[in-house]
């Protein structure tokens, strides 16, 4: 099983720049979207249901913001709008697809980067977000959670950790948030369970020369609970194109439907 995860930076721009071409050769199972910046009348044909593919969306409620998706080969057992928060369900954060014991989520957490209020709101997210988690983790299914989560979690994670630790994204109450996430409630960032060399980025700023000196941050994850993440063979980044200002990461797993 296939599992692609991309911020698109906009549905409508990343489909100017190549996105699906590129995605109609992945022969991926799922591909989860996360900042679709568009609403349902926005939605082309080729956006709702690409060769092969059915998408599920939870749109913003402002014009040209947020969004996530999920695209199936396969129509889901269920499928989940929101996470029962009417904050941050108004932003379009949150898509679910049930199939069989198995979910597949597409989560676009919230940035703190544009303003003090915005980082207050997510760290309202944060504290709202986790105890879904630990209902989710507790309930007996897997799950894997892909997406923009907007958090590096480690030095590893970012090319300039010593200037970055009091911006959002790698606070010390961000950081602190995921390792609970993971070494408490008991999820795994599938990446790093196969990949542990530095330098491996998903998102890119568009100032300076970022993307060309690859001073990055890994902001894009795959969460899976054990028994998932535990069947990964494979991972990567891909960079050979750009589609948005973050890079599609994609896993294989060893895993049936």
């Amino acid at each position: 099983m296939k599992i692609i995860s991309a911020n698109l930076n906009g549905i409508r721009s990343a489909a100017r720049k190549g996105f699906f071409p590129w995605m109609d050769k992945q022969n991926a199972d799922f591909i989860c979207v996360q900042e679709l910046k568009a609403q349902a009348t926005d939605m082309t044909t080729e956006f709702l249901t690409p060769e092969g593919y059915r998408g599920y969306f939870h749109y913003a409620e402002k014009k040209g913001y947020s969004g996530a998706g999920v695209y199936c080969r396969s129509e889901p057992d269920n499928v989940q709008i929101g996470f029962n928060c009417p904050e941050f369900d108004a932003e379009g954060r949150y898509v679910q697809c049930d199939f069989g014991k198995l979910s597949v989520i597409s989560v676009y957490c919230p940035s703190g980067s544009s303003s003090e209020e915005r980082q207050q709101a997510k760290f309202r997210f944060m504290d709202l977000f986790l105890p879904h988690l630990i209902e989710l983790k507790a309930c007996g299914r897997e799950f894997v959670i892909c997406g923009d989560w907007n958090i590096a979690h480690n030095e590893i994670d970012l090319k300039n950790y010593k200037g970055n630790r009091k911006n959002s994204g790698f606070l010390p109450e961000e950081r602190a948030w995921l390792t609970r996430l993971f070494d408490e409630v008991g999820f795994v960032d599938v990446f790093r369970r196969i990949d542990v060399r530095p330098e491996q980025y998903t998102w890119w700023s568009n100032r300076g020369q970022a993307w060309a000196k690859n001073v990055g941050w890994r902001i894009d994850y795959q969460i899976a609970t054990p028994d998932f993440a535990g069947t990964a063979q494979s991972v990567s980044i891909y960079k050979d194109e750009r589609f948005s200002d973050h890079a599609p990461l994609t896993i294989d797993y060893d895993w049936q439907l």
